[in-house]
């Protein structure tokens, strides 16, 4: 996994919150391996308590872990890919209704503004090749 490390890898979360507890051990699992974490939340993963878990309790461990504060916004994610802040993005969990918004290019959270971004940066560098 050396191959990994310093990797700049934007991990975004969405409403599944049942699976919050886990993604929360992969960004542990993650920054253990050297790779520099950028977490990213729709603005319901970020602000909603649920039966899981408290939204505030996620987010604290989250940028605990990271060292960085989680970005939540629109505006706060727009950069993410023009700005090459990030190399790669994992949506994990990528609820169905992200999965289906991002099929048809609408980009009004957050993570999907942030895996829009990613994309029109790739495909930026690959027109300057």
């Amino acid at each position: 996994m050396k191959e990994l490390k310093g990797l700049k890898l934007g991990v975004a979360l969405c409403g599944s919150f049942c699976t919050f507890a886990k993604a929360v051990k992969l960004i542990e699992e993650l920054v253990a391996l050297e790779i520099n974490v950028f977490p990213i939340m729709s603005s319901n993963a970020f602000t909603l308590s649920t039966r899981f878990g408290n939204a505030l309790d996620f987010v604290n461990q989250i940028e605990s872990l990271t060292g960085k504060s989680i970005i939540h916004t629109l505006v706060e994610a727009e950069p993410l890919g023009p700005k090459n802040m990030i190399d790669a993005l994992l949506i994990a969990p990528c609820t169905g209704n992200t999965l289906a918004k991002l099929t048809y290019a609408i980009t009004d959270t957050p993570v999907l503004l942030a895996a829009k971004a990613l994309l029109v940066s790739i495909t930026v560098r690959f027109d300057q090749v």
